[in-house]
C-alpha cells in the first residue's frame, strides 16, 4: 500500500519557522520526483516547490524563494520542507507529491497556519 505522511505541521508566529516531513512507503522512493504542494483556505492548489529523484535538483515558485529549502533523504524515504521566515499568506494545508510517468501519489495533508 502506497503512504505518503505528512508531519510538522501546526501554528507559528509570522517571522517562525517549521520543518515539515513526508514520510514514504509502498513504492521506490528515490524513482519518483518529489513536490510540496499547498491550499490555502478557499484557495485551489498551489505549487510550492519539487525536487529530482536524487535531490541534484530543486525548484521553488517565486514567492518562497530564499525562504524555503525543500530536500530529500532517500536512505529515510523521506522529503522535507523547511519554512523560514514564514508569513500569514503562508498559512494553508501541506500536501507532498512524488510523481514518476503516469504513477502519482499525494498525502493526506497537514496544516500550517501563521499567526500572531
Amino acid at each position: 500500500e502506497v503512504q505518503l505522511v505528512e508531519s510538522g505541521g501546526g501554528l507559528v508566529q509570522p517571522g517562525g519557522s517549521l520543518r515539515l516531513s513526508c514520510s514514504a512507503s509502498g513504492f521506490t522512493f528515490d524513482g519518483y520526483a518529489m513536490s510540496w504542494v499547498r491550499q490555502a483556505p478557499g484557495k485551489g492548489l498551489e505549487w510550492v516547490s519539487a525536487t529530482s529523484w536524487n535531490g541534484g535538483s530543486t525548484y521553488y515558485a517565486e514567492s518562497m524563494k530564499g525562504r524555503f529549502t525543500i530536500s530529500r533523504d532517500n536512505a529515510k524515504n523521506t522529503l522535507y520542507l523547511q519554512m523560514n521566515n514564514l508569513k500569514s499568506e503562508d498559512t494553508a494545508v501541506y500536501y507532498c507529491n512524488a510523481r514518476h510517468s503516469v504513477y502519482e501519489y499525494w498525502g493526506q495533508g497537514i496544516q500550517v497556519t501563521v499567526s500572531s
